[in-house]
């Protein structure tokens, strides 16, 4: 009767935390929805962004490493086929894999208390970088997601001895890896940690005595543990056919899903449809793929940068995105590691702790540039030893309210509250923002919200004129010879640094159909602007040339980094008032 008492308990305990999770999955998913498309388009998004719509519109696509994987031109081509392709649309794959990220703690429930558990879903569903960059066309939040819960799968199966878990396991990792190249460096942190957290029990239990092999045996799934002693040691063979079937699916699983990414459009349907063989197919999908990959980013000297730098830049972004974050990853390590709590079971903990150490020293020596966006990498291993600490002080603050404690139930309560508030005041801080005053957690080449307006007024106008809506003026920088803006094919994809030179308006004007050109940076001021469009896009050191020439036109400057870089957006008054007129 006990035994069934306390089962139940234990049951409706569980359900009672569940619910919670899904309860913070919830609000998760509604802080990253919420004006979703209420930030302009940051100029990765934009360069991304316009790769997927020539996808959308030519059907063709083949794996570019510069923009990383396939997963966000593969997934937002189905989803432009039945919504619009706005910033909303766009960004709504990444919302909605952050925003369910806390759900994957469940996978967990073996070796996280109850607390732990609601506390690591709060972790991931509110950290201020994990927010905002879960409400942005990036891979960053992707890959992690999926990593963790291709990790949790994994744990699964460990945990119940059913391997079917690593079939899941290998879809959810290859996904990750359709979303950037760094899932090999996941593969690298879980291996390593693995291997730090094995050897540390198998040396502490060696020095009590244990023999190596009764430690192995122990280190088994309980119930594969079970029908080994049930079989007898003829069972072993049963066993090593049993792993490598379960290990088989989790790789048939990672190719699938891996090659359906990777392989290159039209060719795919082709192959599948029969007029075309598969096996050149499946070798670009698959060994193509990786090569490319290999040769961009690991043999293309983009990790040619000094080191400390990009650490104290990574540093920088980590404490003023993660502070809450960072002061319980200590509690907890602390609270593990030293044996402040009795019985916990500690390795998924080392193991976070060891994965999130090394993201902190060796992203700053693997990415290519100072973005505050590899931060989540770190942020999400460490959220767990965070929730122990949070946890840790909840049940302090329990355990004081029960002893009466006024003074240890005030204590705890206030570090809550207060951590509470500050994860909720950073949030409201970087919701959609895109000024300089953030420029700790936001990347610099972010333009200002306020330009989004000016974009609404062109399409606007571009919708009612006929010919070429816009003119970009082609300029060099001040002491610079590069040339912004001015391209010569307006009509094939561009790629080089005059094209990028525009992000993020290509997105916008292939979005709306805006009929575009540009002009010479040595151009004539006067013959370039003596037939001028409706509409005339500028840098900023070209304002006082273009005013003079373009009688009755509106100029609105903009910024179009976080810093050092304005537009102005010349557009006939008249044009405008006859495009507002018509939408009247």
């Amino acid at each position: 009767m006990g035994m069934s008492t306390d089962s139940g308990t234990e049951a409706v305990a569980r359900s009672r935390a569940l619910l919670a999770i899904l309860g913070v999955t919830a609000l998760a998913l509604l802080a990253r929805l919420a004006d979703l498309g209420g930030r302009i388009f940051h100029w990765d998004e934009g360069r991304v962004g316009y790769w997927i719509l020539r996808y959308h519109e030519t059907g063709e696509f083949s794996y570019r490493p510069i923009i990383h994987g396939p997963f966000l031109p593969v997934v937002n081509d189905y989803l432009f086929a039945v919504l619009p392709a706005t910033d909303f649309t766009a960004r709504l794959p990444v919302a909605l894999v952050g925003g369910l990220l806390p759900l994957s703690v469940w996978l967990f429930r073996e070796h996280l208390g109850r607390d732990v558990l609601v506390a690591l879903a709060f972790f991931l569903a509110a950290n201020p970088l994990l927010v905002y960059y879960s409400r942005f066309m990036r891979n960053d939040v992707l890959v992690a997601a999926f990593s963790f819960a291709a990790l949790g799968f994994v744990v699964r199966a460990y945990d119940t001895g059913r391997l079917a878990y690593l079939i899941p396991a290998g879809a959810s990792f290859a996904t990750g890896a359709a979303t950037k190249e760094n899932y090999v460096v996941y593969l690298a942190c879980f291996l390593g940690a693995a291997f730090l957290v094995f050897d540390h029990r198998l040396l502490a239990r060696t020095s009590a005595g244990e023999s190596a092999r009764d430690i192995l045996f122990s280190e088994l799934p309980a119930s594969i543990r079970e029908r080994l002693r049930a079989r007898g040691a003829g069972s072993l063979g049963y066993g090593a056919v049993r792993y490598a079937a379960g290990v088989l699916g989790g790789l048939l699983a990672f190719l699938a899903v891996f090659v359906f990414f990777y392989a290159p459009r039209p060719d795919l349907w082709n192959a599948l449809g029969g007029s075309a063989s598969m096996l050149p197919v499946l070798e670009a999908g698959s060994v193509g793929a990786v090569s490319e990959m290999v040769g961009s980013w690991l043999g293309g000297g983009h990790q040619s940068h000094e080191y400390l730098p990009y650490l104290k830049d990574f540093l920088e972004t980590f404490v003023y995105g993660a502070p809450v974050l960072i002061v319980f990853a200590l509690v907890g390590i602390v609270v593990d590691r030293y044996g402040v709590v009795a019985g916990r079971i500690r390795w998924l903990v080392a193991f976070a702790t060891y994965w999130g150490v090394v993201c902190i020293f060796g992203y700053p020596l693997a990415t290519d540039i100072q973005a505050p966006w590899v931060v989540v990498h770190a942020v999400v291993p460490l959220a767990i030893p965070a929730a122990v600490g949070a946890a840790f002080v909840f049940r302090s603050g329990v355990q004081a309210l029960d002893a009466k404690d006024t003074v240890g139930v005030g204590l705890a309560a206030l570090v809550l509250v207060a951590s509470v508030g500050g994860v909720a005041a950073a949030n409201v801080d970087y919701w959609n923002a895109s000024t300089g005053e953030d420029s700790e957690v936001l990347q610099w080449a972010q333009p200002a919200n306020d330009l989004q307006a000016t974009l609404d007024d062109v399409e606007r106008v571009s919708a009612a004129n006929s010919g070429t809506d816009v003119l970009l003026y082609g300029t060099h920088p001040p002491d610079s010879d590069e040339t912004h803006f001015y391209v010569e094919n307006e009509s094939a994809p561009l790629d080089g640094p005059s094209w990028h030179s525009r992000l993020p308006l290509p997105w916008y004007f292939e979005s709306a159909g805006v009929e575009r050109t540009s002009s010479a940076p040595d151009a004539n001021v006067s013959e370039v602007t003596a037939d001028a469009p409706p509409v005339v896009i500028a840098y900023e050191w070209d304002r006082a040339e273009l005013e003079s020439e373009l009688d009755g036109y509106v100029a609105r400057q903009h910024a179009f980094k976080l810093w050092s870089e304005d537009v102005v957006v010349f557009i006939d008054e008249d044009a405008l008032d006859a495009a507002n007129e018509t939408r009247g």
